[in-house]
């Protein structure tokens, strides 16, 4: 079968093989050679970084470059948590089970121990199937990463079903849509929340199952002195705030940002602390349906290319890990410097004044006349399509795929 995108409505709905696997290869080779670069020493070759990492939600975005950085710049063994389609022959799986299949692969072959749990993050049996795991290694965990992004939840007391949703509050929002893929320009309307779903979106990505997740992980014994976790959020410009900062996503924001108080109190006990990192704005499956965010990505990435500060997902988490977190004597755990809500800031360069002065002139002259000279459409469309394993360098889209579980 030859694999080509499928895009309906905004979202591609199905994955190659190939192309995931050789986009995780390829964040996996950027790391190595940052390593290189930056002269950081692995665990076995003597360093004091990061020994043995949870990663919750390891497979894809923020939560699959942090598993990267962990591994393969620092040495260490990680425990990932993702819940994927599996491919069967003829059928695809999501990208995210690719995307593990080829860190495990890697990660083994560079002699580090690995172990992925393709289970529900949010169940109280997935927490004790990893502890039973790290217990089973001997080990405990220097550092958990909290980067999930499902947008269900079944609790795990009531076994009730809570889903999120991505509006305003208060009023209805309005702005110029992209779509990522033909560069048409539209207008755009979602209707406030009501208050049910501003609760359940809270429910759902809100700080509540990281604070269980820490709870269980420290009842058991698993988590080692000095332990960090950090989970991931965005903040973004003004312009953005009414449709996600101040809206129902932004709400469960602030809710993770307080409860990583509540952790961080917890962690004390431990010599440990939990922060929440503020990453810069990315494509994802949900921005080319969020009115203005597509559009605002789109001029954010022409500005930050020319300048020379862009960063994807793996780029941003390299630098986290270099340089906000493992800082110190042969990149031992360092002082994190964090803003004046203890939140780590790794969107600084998004943020720039320079470069949001620079949004702020060019995006009331977007038209859609002018959109393919303004806007980075071809940085976009790649973006877009490299999620799923589309236009990654290297990938020979006319070959036929006969087996959908196979990555080389």
């Amino acid at each position: 079968m030859v694999i080509q995108p499928m895009i309906r409505s905004n979202i591609c709905i199905n994955s190659h093989p190939i192309g995931c696997a050789k986009e995780t290869a390829r964040q996996i080779a950027y790391v190595k050679e940052q390593k290189a670069k930056r002269g950081i020493k692995s665990v076995s070759e003597g360093g004091n970084g990061p020994k043995t990492v949870l990663v919750l939600g390891c497979s894809t975005g923020y939560g699959l470059g942090s598993r990267i950085s962990a591994a393969f710049e620092y040495g260490a063994d990680t425990i990932g948590v993702s819940f994927e389609k599996e491919a069967t022959e003829r059928k695809f799986g999501t990208p995210g089970w690719y995307n593990n299949l080829e860190f495990d692969k890697e990660a083994k072959a560079a002699g580090l121990k690995t172990a992925t749990f393709n289970l529900d993050a949010f169940a109280d049996e997935t927490r004790a199937r990893v502890i039973e795991e790290a217990k089973a290694w001997g080990r405990k965990f220097d550092l958990v990463i909290y980067s999930l992004a499902s947008p269900v939840r079944v609790d795990p007391d009531t076994k009730v079903m809570y889903k999120s949703v991505i509006k305003p509050i208060g009023k209805t929002y309005s702005g110029a849509a992209l779509d990522m893929m033909t560069g048409a320009i539209t207008q755009a309307s979602t209707e406030p929340a009501v208050d049910e779903e501003i609760a359940n979106t809270v429910k759902v990505m809100g700080g509540e199952d990281w604070e269980r997740w820490i709870k269980m992980l420290k009842e058991a014994g698993v988590l080692a002195d000095g332990c960090r976790t950090l989970a991931y959020s965005y903040i973004g410009p003004e312009l953005s705030h009414a449709i996600y900062r101040d809206g129902t996503i932004g709400e469960a924001k602030k809710d993770l940002e307080k409860r990583a108080g509540n952790i961080d109190s917890s962690l004390k006990e431990i010599g440990g602390a939990a922060y929440v990192s503020v990453n810069k704005g990315l494509v994802t499956r949900s921005s080319a349906v969020i009115p203005i965010i597509s559009l605002y990505l789109g001029v954010l990435f022409k500005i930050m290319k020319k300048m020379g500060t862009h960063e994807g997902c793996v780029e941003q988490m390299e630098r986290l890990f270099a340089e906000r977190l493992f800082t110190g004597e042969n990149s031992a755990a360092g002082k994190v410097p964090v803003d004046e809500a203890n939140r780590i800031r790794i969107d600084d360069w998004e943020l720039d004044p320079k470069v949001q002065a620079e949004v702020d002139k060019i995006m009331p002259s977007v038209t859609q006349e002018n959109v393919a000279e303004l806007v980075d459409l071809e940085g976009l469309r790649h973006d877009f399509l490299t999620i799923n394993g589309f236009d990654v360098e290297g990938v020979d889209y006319s070959a036929d795929i006969a087996d959908m579980t196979k990555i080389d």
